[in-house]
């Protein structure tokens, strides 16, 4: 091997072996912690999903009391369409 070709090969490799291995391991891992994370719309829009949801919650809750009074068995009916 001449010279010259020594000079070239040598910080290849030394790239190959130590530089490229670390810089592809964090690429890909701030890629990954990237592609995991929601940007600020998403989550805006999670939040108002999450707020309607709890609403949602509540009202079923206050339906079913007010079942609950006028009807103490329509649990044990079952749907509506059952009756049909």
């Amino acid at each position: 091997m001449t010279a010259i070709t020594a000079i070239i090969i040598a910080p290849i490799i030394v790239f190959l072996v130590l530089v490229a291995p670390v810089w592809l391991l964090l690429y890909y891992g701030t890629r990954r912690r990237e592609a995991n994370m929601l940007s600020s719309d998403h989550q805006n829009i999670l939040n108002e999903m999450t707020a309607v949801l709890e609403r949602m919650e509540a009202r079923l809750g206050t339906l079913e009391k007010i079942l609950d009074v006028e009807d103490p068995r329509w649990r044990d009916k079952g749907p509506a369409q059952d009756r049909l």
